[in-house]
């Protein structure tokens, strides 16, 4: 599976990379359709830290940095799960702002756009397999429910112990009593 999981998430990255570098280099093209999401952003950045760039313009720089950050990483596979969250993350306001396919109304357009929005639906669902994917090890839900069972046997386990020396030391000085003193 080692193969297959690679090729795909090689397959995956490609197109965040050389999206996200093209957009990194030359972001103008697409801030008239960010403009569209940033304007609702804005205000919720302005009420988390006043500092936060609001800017169409870098907005649309720092989600190509992002998608080009994880690309690369997805691409390598390392730190996939991260990286996979961090494009899906991208992926939503990126499809929402690109491909409004509700607001065509030519009948080719509005399928253009459909079809590209549909497309980052699939690349989302495949994000989210790639953030959920565990490459065959436990997951930390498991091992953390399993760290927790093995503690309590544990626990049983050094409690049986203890009654049995107690059980025995409570023997043992009842026979002691018994013996002859000398």
């Amino acid at each position: 599976m080692r193969p297959v999981r690679t090729a795909a998430h090689a397959m995956l990255g490609a197109i965040f990379i050389a999206s996200g570098a093209r957009t990194l280099v030359n972001p103008d093209p697409l801030v008239p359709r960010a403009k569209r999401v940033t304007d609702r952003i804005g205000p919720l950045l302005e009420r988390a830290d006043p500092r936060l760039p609001r800017s169409p313009r870098t907005l649309t720089q720092i989600n190509a940095a992002m998608q080009l950050g994880g690309g690369l990483l997805l691409a390598t596979s390392r730190a996939t799960r991260p990286a996979a969250t961090l494009l899906a993350g991208t992926v939503i306001p990126t499809t929402i702002a690109g491909h409004p396919f509700w607001t065509y109304h030519d009948a080719a357009e509005r399928h253009n756009q459909r079809v590209q929005f549909m497309k980052n639906l699939g690349l989302l669902g495949g994000l989210l397999l790639a953030a959920a994917d565990t490459q065959g090890q436990p997951g930390l839900r498991w091992r953390a429910g399993r760290f927790v069972a093995d503690r309590r046997r544990g626990v049983r386990r050094t409690a049986r112990t203890a009654r049995r020396e107690a059980r025995i030391a409570v023997q043992a000085a009842s026979v002691g009593r018994r013996l002859p003193r000398r």
